[in-house]
This record gives C-alpha cells, structure tokens and sequence, in this order.
C-alpha cells in the first residue's frame, strides 16, 4: 500500500495537483459516456471517479497510472445487458451492473492469490507497444463521431467505421466539426511551441466560458454535456439475484481478463517509459479492490485509463497524489458545481481525449523497430492489428503467439562462426569479420550462439559436416553460447562424437557452463566427457592435442585479397557497423588535429600526448593505431603534421596500452 505515493516530491507536487485537476475535468465526458455505454445513467460514471480512484491511489504501485471508468469494461458490460433483453439505465441494469462489477473485483482477488500477474513478462516490448496503440486508436475511433456532432461508438474497427459512417449521415454538424479542428490544432500547436503549458485545461476552460457567455452551442446546435443530479448516492451492497448470478460469474470472468491484461500491460508500458517498476501482483489487488468498491456505488467495472494516463504523463504528474487530487476535485465538482457540467462543450472535451489518445500510441518504436528489426516490426502490426479488429484479448493472444514464433525461428537459426587467430593478440576471432585472422593447422574452431534443441541441430551437424576438409584433426566447438541442450540435440551430439572419431578426427565441447555437462550426463551420453571430449576452453582443448602458442597457422588459407585499410575498417565494423569509415575518420582527425598543439620537447609533452586518446573507444585502440601507422605519410600532408611526430604518438601510445595491461594483471 501507498506505494504509488511514496514518489510524491515537493518540487513535483504542484505538477501532481495540476495534472489531477485537469484529468477531473476530461474524466467528466469519459466517465459519463462510458456509464452510458454500460447501460448505466450518465451521473455513475462520475461516482466511478471517486472512491475507485482513491482505492487505487492507496493500493497501486505505479505512481503515474490512472483508473477510472473506461471503454473495454463498459462496452463488455453493456453487451451483457444487451444479451439478456435488459433495457439500459432501467432498474434492472442498475441492480445487475454493479453484480457484475462485484464479481469482476472477485475474480481478480484470485487472480492475485494465484500470481497472474507474472505471465505479463511473456509479452515482448513490440506486443506492448503495438497493444497500446491499438486501444489508443480504438478509442480514438469510439469517440470521432463527437467530433462532429454524433454520439461515441462501441465494437471493433469494422463496426466502429460503420458507425462513423451512420453518424456522418444523420448527425453531423459541420460547426461542431470546425470547433474540434481547431481545438485539436490548439493543442497540437502549444504542446510543440511550450509542452510544459496545461493548453488542454485552459482550452476546457475558455471552450465553457464562451458557452456560458456566448451560448455559442446553442446558436450552432453543438452538444454540452448532460446536467447531473447533486451528491453521490450512499454506498450499499450490490442485490444478488439467483437468475442473474451464472450470467454475472460469466460476464465478469471475461471482464477480469481485460481489466488485468489491458491495464498491466499498459503501466508496464509507461513504466518502462518513464523508468520505474510496478508490482504486478500488487497491481491486481488494487485493480480488485477498486471493482469491488465501485460496486458499493452501484458503478460499471473500472478499468486503467490510457487516455489519462498519457495526459498525466504529458503534464508531469509523477505520484498518485494526481489521482487523490482528482477524486477530490471530483468529489467538489459533484456536491457543489454539477450547473457547470452542463456548459462543457462535447466537441471541445473530445478534442482533448483524442489528444491524448494520440500522444499515448508507440508508433515511433513501430517507426525504430521497421529500421532494426522487421520480425519485431510486424509482430508491433499484428498486436496493433489484432486490438483493432478482434479486441483487447485476442490482439495481445496474436501478438504473444507471434513474439513465442519469432523466439522459436531465432533460436532455430543462431549465429555461427568459424575462428582463427591474429599473430601477437591472445583471443580467437571471427575468420570473417577480421581480416588478419588465420586458421590454425589441422583445426577447425566453430561458435555457436544459441542453445541446442531439435529445431536447430540440423544446422549445428550441417555445418560441422561441411566445415570438415582432408587435413582436419581436430574439431572444437566453442559451446559459451549454449546453455541447455535437449534430448533430441543430445542424441544427434553423441552420433557426430562417434562419426568424427572413426574418421581419426578429435572432437571437443568447450567453454560452456557446467548445467549442459550435467544434461550430457542425464541423457546418457556422458561417455563423451568420460573420454575427454569437453574442456574448458579453447586453448585447454588445443593443448591437449599438443598445439600451444604460437599456433602453427593453415598455409591454404590466404586473405591477401583484403588490403590492409580495407582490412582495419572490416574491423571497425564490428563495433560500428556501416558508420565505420566515419568513426575512423573522425577520431583520427581529433588525435591529430590536437597533436599539432603539442610540443614534444616540454615537460607535459608525455601527458599531453596520453589525453590525445580521451573519448577514443577502448574497442578502437589497437585498429587505430594500425590505420594511423599504415597512412602516415598521407595523414602526415592531409592535416600538415610532422611524419615523426606521428610515429611517436604511435610509439607512445602503444606503450601505454602495454603497461595498462600489466597493471590489470598484477591486480
């Protein structure tokens, strides 16, 4: 408890009070056309705005997110009422409501017993962000109808367009339409010129006071918000029927499922965004203790808002001190100004939720992972895609089973390498990557980066089999990126073992963890260790064949293809990628640029010389300092340096790297 308050700060608490004023009045149209939507009268959405919201501020531990009255719950909970032949705000569906409400809390207190919330860890980054972009633009679509003089929508995209499209043709006012562009453009405008400027309140506000004084919605025929009645109603306890009990269990299960899903996922979401952590678990009881309360106020299951949320987060609200300011606010609004409901402009509060809405959606990770990844790309469409036209459960269900498919096609093709080794270096390295890298005599060095199972074995004999020339004694495999095999893999492991001996070829396992030796063993196989086919490392395994430093190298293999600059830069590229040229150039152009400065003859000369290389990447020392020598003459004219000015940075440095290294030793 009261760990969503524990974030509060002073120099953050006008922020906090701000943003929850601001999110009281935006809740007012929300919660009052979701209440509507759950076949409830409109004044229970604001009751829905109160004691739940509070509940949620002492038990969360996100210190940002929002709850309240939302679409999902609402539109799941009206369905319901509209299945069983119920007429929305009768008796029936105020006593029937608040049951399924009750039963939704329920629900989620066992979902909490039962630790649920730690199966949201199964859902990848692309899931989450393409999930939250896809209820933004749902709701988005619910509500464009109020743009332009229609009422919100309910369903998915299809039957969302279809409604739009209806709407267009018997509800549209062309006036109300002009009003939401413009507000739209108000606030898309301040928010770029000054982010920090709560536009959004004072749009709300000057959108009322020129109704209150101009009766502008009148004139046009623009919507106001609906009038409400005064106070709130006394808590009771819901009424149980014995008719509506199977249909509410029922109900409420699937609406659990959403509130816990589509919220955790959701503060997931802007916690990693805003880099804190949440307690799953906790967050299901708070979400438990928020339905069964509102069920007391006879209120429609509630649910986390993104769309408030994303507005508190654009006005810097960092503790639920924000959601305690605006149930208060709230609270105030309901016992002494429910006139000034009615002076509130539909198109000018929708105008702000869609906003909102669209500061919430994640299209610039869709944009980066487009550029870095395509699988995760369309796993981000395919959630995103799913929420629009299935719905919240069945989007997140694509976008898990995708994210498990992507995991199952990666480590069915892993990364492979073979490797050799640089004369006068002391690691092994990747024969394609760097250029100066040689095979060792009668021996074949294969990586392979990834755990072995039945989907990727294939490759891992494969390879081995191809890799095999006439003169191989010796096969290693570097197992450090292996840390489970199964049955399948085991087996196969144990037939390439006994066909590489008959062929007079030793072969050894090296550098993996002690767990995989121990599946070795369990799967009957350990005669391989037995016979010492596993080592250590790379080099325990060349020593035991009797080769040591310096390896005799393969004379067959020959690199001269490969100049010595292009060579250099192909090492770069490990670290740089395709900005590898720029990064030589630039860090050449500093340490010689600056070295013109230096006298060699002073006293600071070897000082001044040791901070030509600060900012250098310690990856690049050694690649450097080969391109530098290799071009000293030409660098030599390019920046107007001494040639022996040159050598001796060269000289200094190298001795620098040298007794860097010794000390690291010693200690």
């Amino acid at each position: 408890m009261l760990k969503g308050l524990k974030t509060c700060k002073t120099s953050n608490l006008k922020n906090d009070i701000i943003s929850g004023i601001i999110i009281a009045l935006v809740s007012i149209p929300i919660s009052m056309g979701y209440a509507q939507i759950a076949g409830l009268p409109a004044q229970y959405g604001l009751y829905g705005s109160v004691i739940p919201v509070l509940m949620f501020a002492v038990f969360s531990s996100s210190p940002q997110y929002i709850f309240g009255v939302d679409a999902a719950p609402a539109a799941l909970a009206g369905g319901t009422l509209v299945s069983m032949g119920i007429t929305f705000e009768s008796p029936q569906a105020i006593e029937f409501v608040p049951l399924i409400t009750f039963f939704t809390g329920i629900w989620l207190l066992l979902f909490t017993l039962l630790r649920f919330g730690t199966l949201t860890q199964f859902v990848s980054s692309p899931v989450m962000g393409g999930f939250i972009s896809g209820i933004c633009a749902t709701i988005i679509l619910m509500q464009t109808p109020k743009l332009f003089g229609g009422g919100a929508g309910i369903g998915e995209l299809f039957e969302l367009i279809a409604h739009i499209i209806a709407e267009l043709k018997n509800n549209f006012n062309f006036l109300s339409l002009v009003v939401s562009v413009f507000c739209i453009f108000i606030i898309q405008l301040f928010k770029k010129i000054t982010p920090k400027l709560p536009v959004s309140a004072f749009v709300m506000v000057l959108g009322a006071l020129f109704q209150l004084i101009f009766d502008y919605c009148g004139k046009w025929n623009i919507k106001t918000l609906t009038a409400v009645s005064k106070g709130i109603i006394a808590p009771s306890l819901p009424t149980v029927k014995y008719e509506y009990i199977l249909t509410a269990l029922l109900s409420s299960f699937s609406i659990a499922v959403v509130i816990g899903s589509e919220t955790l996922l959701a503060e997931k979401n802007f916690a990693q965004k805003n880099g804190y952590k949440i307690d799953d678990n906790s967050e299901l009881l708070a979400f438990s203790v928020c339905n069964i309360s509102a069920a007391f106020f006879g209120v429609c299951p509630v649910n986390g808002s993104v769309s408030r949320t994303s507005m508190n987060d654009q006005f810097g609200g960092k503790s639920q001190i924000t959601s305690i300011t605006a149930a208060l606010v709230m609270t105030a609004i309901l016992y002494f100004t429910t006139g000034f409901i009615s002076f509130l402009p539909v198109p000018v509060l929708t105008s702000i939720v869609v906003c909102a809405l669209w500061s919430g959606t994640e299209f610039h990770l869709a944009k980066k992972l487009f550029k870095s990844s395509r699988k995760e790309f369309f796993i981000f469409c395919a959630a995103f895609i799913g929420v629009l036209i299935f719905g919240t459960i069945y989007g997140v269900l694509i976008g898990v089973i995708l994210s498990f498919f992507n995991i199952v096609i990666r480590e069915s093709k892993p990364s492979t390498a073979f490797l050799g080794v640089i004369p006068g270096r002391n690691h092994f390295y990747n024969l394609k990557t760097y250029a100066k890298s040689r095979p060792i005599k009668n021996a074949v060095i294969y990586r392979f980066k990834g755990n072995l199972f039945f989907a990727n074995i294939d490759i891992f004999r494969e390879e081995i089999e191809q890799a095999i020339q006439s003169d191989t004694k010796y096969f290693i495999v570097d197992a450090s990126g292996i840390s489970s095999i199964d049955s399948t893999a085991a087996q196969a492991l144990d037939s390439m073992y006994r066909d590489l001996s008959e062929k007079g070829i030793k072969f050894f396992l090296v550098e993996h963890i002690a767990k995989v030796n121990e599946e070795i063993r369990n799967y009957g196989f350990g005669h391989i260790i037995e016979s010492g086919g596993v080592r250590i490392t790379i080099t325990d395994a060349l020593s035991a064949v009797g080769l040591n430093r310096p390896f005799p190298l393969c004379n067959k293999y020959n690199n001269s293809e490969v100049n010595e600059d292009t060579a250099i830069i192909q090492e770069f590229e490990w670290a740089f990628g395709k900005d590898a040229r720029h990064y030589i150039d630039i860090y050449t152009e500093k340490i010689l640029r600056n070295a013109k400065a230096i006298n060699p003859k002073a006293g600071n000369a070897d000082e001044d010389f040791a901070h030509l290389w600060d900012g250098i990447s310690p990856i690049s020392d050694h690649i450097l300092l080969d391109y530098i020598e290799g071009k000293t003459h030409e660098l030599s004219e390019k920046y107007e340096i001494d040639e022996n000015i040159i050598r001796l940075i060269l000289k200094k440095h190298r001795s620098d790297l040298v007794e860097s290294g010794y000390k690291e030793n010693a200690n």
